[in-house]
């Protein structure tokens, strides 16, 4: 769906499990980093509003969006990890290592989600430019955070 015609932080909340229980590992891509804190910051405050304990919040940073699927298999391997959102914000360039990234990103997290068989949500930005970007990380599109952080929710009462 289109985010121009969609709000990121709207969503409906009438049939969210019981998260108070519920492990989520939320790892950040520090490239990018004035999108990706707003990015981290949407989704820990939307899981701890729906009931998820600040203690079972684990916030881990990687590097840039590439090292994403790797930090997400090393927390969907935890035992106890019931979620990992992952976060990131790829901004196009002059050259194709956008396509690369954003396709192997993709397709790890993907990869990652089917050898744990949990929840591990793709919520990275893929914009043209910066003002894209922050439009969808607080702006006027809403947070892919929120986004992100109430899919892994709405994921653990399927």
């Amino acid at each position: 769906m289109a985010t121009a015609n969609k709000n990121l932080s709207e969503y409906k909340t009438d049939r969210l499990p019981d998260i108070l229980n519920k492990k989520f590992a939320i790892v950040i891509s520090e490239w990018n980093d004035e999108i990706t804190d707003a990015l981290g910051t949407g989704a820990y405050q939307t899981l701890i509003r729906h009931g998820a304990r600040e203690a079972n919040v684990l916030v881990k940073y990687v590097p840039g969006t590439y090292e994403l699927s790797l930090g997400a298999q090393w927390m969907a391997s935890q035992e106890g990890i019931d979620a990992v959102i992952c976060l990131g914000c790829v901004i196009q360039g002059e050259t194709p290592h956008f396509d690369y990234i954003c396709q192997s990103v993709a397709q790890g997290i993907k990869d990652v989600a089917l050898k744990y068989n949990k929840p591990v949500i793709f919520g990275v930005l893929t914009t043209l430019d910066m003002a894209q970007a922050r439009d969808r990380a607080g702006g006027k599109h809403g947070n892919k955070g929120d986004e992100a952080a109430i899919t892994a929710v709405k994921l653990l009462g399927f």
